[in-house]
């Protein structure tokens, strides 16, 4: 064999092996910072049996780290407790009061994501730990879509969907109105789209 034969197997040796090498960075875990403008965390409660009560929270951040190769993730996500807002001030000022979120003690609520379930490459649902009023309890959300594309605007890769459970707010110590008739059973729902960094 002469010698350029011999560099051409070396050639395309070195090639697989910087496709290889790519395929595992493509493959390591990436990091999506939150998008405030298309993302949203509400809650809702029956009142008395008759009505359905909403609010929103207007601040908030976090960040999701992503293995879709590996099928693991983890999550920070976190709240401003005094930017609860329902479109009624008196409403938001008992909200932020000591009978709820106590804004003035506790100013801010955390989910921590553990776990990630998925369906392929699609997150199913997230475990994790809610973190209100100084307590911290388990939560699982449950994911109603998940999906990713290239926001043309941000020029960057946008994954997100829309996440839901249902807490009993007893849990952390939120009982106020329970023993005059308003739920205990809060459903939460977070639409979230995070930028990868």
């Amino acid at each position: 064999m002469n010698t350029a034969s011999f560099r051409l197997p070396l050639r395309r040796l070195a090639a697989t092996l910087a496709a290889a090498s790519a395929g595992v960075a493509t493959a390591a875990p990436q990091r999506y910072e939150v998008e405030p403008l298309h993302t949203f965390v509400t809650f809702e409660v029956l009142h008395f049996g008759t009505s359905t009560v909403r609010a929103r929270f207007d601040r908030k951040d976090g960040h999701i780290v992503l293995d879709r190769e590996a099928r693991t993730g983890e999550a920070k996500f976190t709240i401003d407790t005094a930017s609860v807002s329902s479109g009624v001030p008196d409403f938001d000022k008992h909200l932020k009061s000591k009978d709820f979120f106590d804004a003035a003690n506790t100013p801010e609520a955390t989910f921590t994501g553990t776990k990630f379930a998925f369906d392929g490459d699609r997150i199913t649902g997230v475990d994790g730990t809610l973190t209100l009023l100084g307590r911290t309890n388990p939560v699982s959300l449950k994911a109603l879509r998940f999906n990713c594309y290239d926001n043309p605007i941000l020029e960057a890769r946008v994954c997100g969907g829309d996440f839901e459970t249902t807490i009993r707010r007893s849990q952390w110590g939120m009982n106020w109105g329970i023993d005059m008739g308003i739920p205990d059973e809060v459903r939460l729902t977070i639409q979230i789209e995070a930028v990868r960094q």
